[in-house]
């Protein structure tokens, strides 16, 4: 496996356990349909939350979250309206990002709830 995706995996994980000390539930990891995925399906109270979570040793170039564009936006959406529609789930619906800059200096992790909406 690349560096690039076990850092991925890494951040996947530190993003995961941050939710799950918030009182978030997992629903499912790396939800896949066509092109898309979302890295984590969480349950928070009485919303079901598509989660992003990107990964960067350093935030130079930009801050991690700064990378999901629209085009990723629209896949995502894309990809949740299909988990939505094959799980008959009624559970109100947002999209978060978990930004993480992670290195052998610091781990930092911002969670951005309501990071952008279905237009």
């Amino acid at each position: 496996m690349a560096d690039h995706n076990d850092l991925g995996k890494l951040g996947e994980d530190l993003a995961l356990k941050t939710l799950l000390t918030k009182g978030y539930k997992l629903k499912t990891r790396n939800y896949r349909f066509g092109k898309g995925e979302v890295d984590l399906i969480m349950e928070d109270a009485d919303t079901l939350v598509f989660i992003e979570v990107k990964t960067r040793q350093t935030s130079e170039i930009g801050e991690p979250f700064q990378a999901v564009t629209k085009r990723k936006q629209k896949l995502l959406i894309k990809t949740a309206e299909h988990y939505i529609l094959s799980t008959e789930s009624d559970l109100n619906a947002r999209f978060d990002i978990v930004s993480i800059v992670h290195n052998q200096y610091r781990t930092e992790i911002s969670h951005i709830d309501n990071a952008f909406y279905p237009s």
